[in-house]
């Protein structure tokens, strides 16, 4: 049975003015996809006004939450004792998102009672991904 959790964390998007706007964004986790999490962000703050995902390792999430972590489009630092800083490159633009750390702490804590850390069955995940590519070949 594949379980899905979500959270609500309240965001704040960082500007080019260094302005801070207030994001409603979702945090999700599937056990059917366990090595990755999933920030879904509202259309509002999107520049084609398209709600988007933003989804990366649950282990970038942890590593991220204890320092500096990341080098692809994403990567995640703390930033003082209470907010996490999520920087995310596309081809677009950069993006950077403050959480509250506790929220995402909690999310991550929630995660690893659906999937606990090493017992991600990656063998499954590769099949699944394997048959979507190759379905109908």
């Amino acid at each position: 049975m594949d379980i899905t959790l979500e959270q609500s964390a309240q965001a704040r998007l960082i500007t080019a003015e260094e302005r801070e706007l207030p994001v409603a964004a979702t945090l999700r986790y599937a056990s059917g996809d366990p090595l990755a999490v999933h920030i879904d962000f509202p259309a509002e703050v999107s520049l084609d006004g398209e709600s988007c995902t933003w989804t990366f390792g649950r282990a970038l999430l942890e590593d991220g939450l204890g320092g500096s972590a990341g080098t692809g489009d994403v990567r995640i630092w703390p930033c003082g004792p209470e907010r996490t800083v999520l920087e995310l490159h596309s081809p677009h633009g950069l993006a950077l998102v403050q959480f509250d750390t506790a929220a995402l702490h909690r999310f991550l804590l929630r995660s690893y009672a659906v999937v606990a850390a090493g017992q991600e069955d990656v063998g499954a995940v590769v099949d699944r991904g394997l048959s979507a590519l190759f379905d109908g070949v």
